[in-house]
């Protein structure tokens, strides 16, 4: 019994949990710093719970793809998935899958009732329809037939829906209106985010491209992967720095939030070092962690 539970909490893998909070980090912060009346703690909670049940489900999801299609085979440099390891089976995880699925509807649709009781039925039901396919692209990334993450889209799948829709839906959920500077910290969050993900195609672009996996990293290889993660970075800080003065937000604050940077800079620099692709594992950790981080010092600042 303790060995399964100890499979199901690896198959979580919640080690990635603080990259998709700071989507919901940032877009509350803001809401609160626009919008501080409108502010609802049980919409906070509820965008938590169904952002935490969304990330179970790509990790499920993902761990079910790539081990049918032989992915996730002894030539990967990761760690192994639960289904590669043995520890669960394709029959076990499907269940997974189905039951994350119904438990992100009820958290999903929870939240939509809470959070846009007071406004037109549209609003609403535009929300369940983000959500729904929020779970479509959580499995279509490599479960069935032409799953998006083996022809290299997933950078943009992860870039709107960890940034755009993360960062602009928990805003629009709390302070109920849209500000077009939003973009700027949703798109930094969602560059970040896919810095991460390109992190970790690196370290497996050759096991991918040998079972026909084509991710960014396979695509542009390894040396111009390398540009595409420093590119990816400087993008996300210069949306920051022009939301700062978008904003208005006072000289004092932008220095602290200036400081943040640095560990983002860090990782170009040992990316740039790098010549063994195991090395990048590290720094899947460090990126995400760093995100969350960063996403909860502008929440102070803000």
């Amino acid at each position: 019994m303790k060995l399964k539970i100890k499979a199901w909490l690896n198959a979580f893998r919640l080690r990635t949990l603080p990259l998709a909070f700071s989507s919901i980090i940032t877009g509350s912060s803001l809401a609160l710093f626009y919008e501080p009346a409108k502010f609802n703690i049980k919409v906070l909670v509820l965008c938590f719970v169904t952002t935490l049940l969304l990330q179970v489900l790509s990790n499920l999801a993902n761990d079910y793809g790539d081990s049918q299609k032989g992915t996730d085979n002894n030539d990967r440099i990761g760690p192994q998935r639960a289904i590669q390891s043995g520890a669960l089976s394709f029959a076990e995880m499907k269940i997974g899958i189905i039951v994350t699925v119904v438990l992100s509807l009820v958290a999903g649709v929870w939240l939509i009732v809470e959070a846009t009781r007071n406004l037109n039925v549209e609003v609403g039901l535009f929300f369940l329809a983000l959500g729904v396919a929020a779970i479509a692209a959580a499995i279509k990334y490599t479960v069935g037939k032409n799953p998006y993450g083996y022809y290299g889209l997933g950078d943009l799948f992860v870039f709107v829906f960890f940034g755009l829709v993360g960062v602009c839906g928990s805003y629009y959920l709390q302070a109920h209106s849209f500000n077009v500077t939003l973009l700027l910290p949703a798109s930094a969050i969602g560059l970040w985010a896919t810095t991460v993900l390109h992190l970790n195609n690196m370290r497996d672009r050759i096991s991918d491209e040998k079972a026909g996996k084509i991710t960014m990293a396979v695509r542009l290889g390894f040396a111009n992967s390398k540009c595409y993660f420093y590119l990816l970075n400087l993008l996300a800080i210069l949306c920051m720095c022009c939301f700062f003065i978008a904003a208005q937000i006072r000289f004092s604050e932008q220095l602290v939030l200036y400081v943040g940077f640095i560990t983002f800079v860090v990782s170009c620099i040992r990316v740039y070092k790098i010549q063994n692709p195991a090395e990048f594992d590290p720094l899947l950790k460090r990126n995400a962690l760093a995100t969350f981080v960063y996403a909860l010092l502008m929440a102070i600042m803000l």
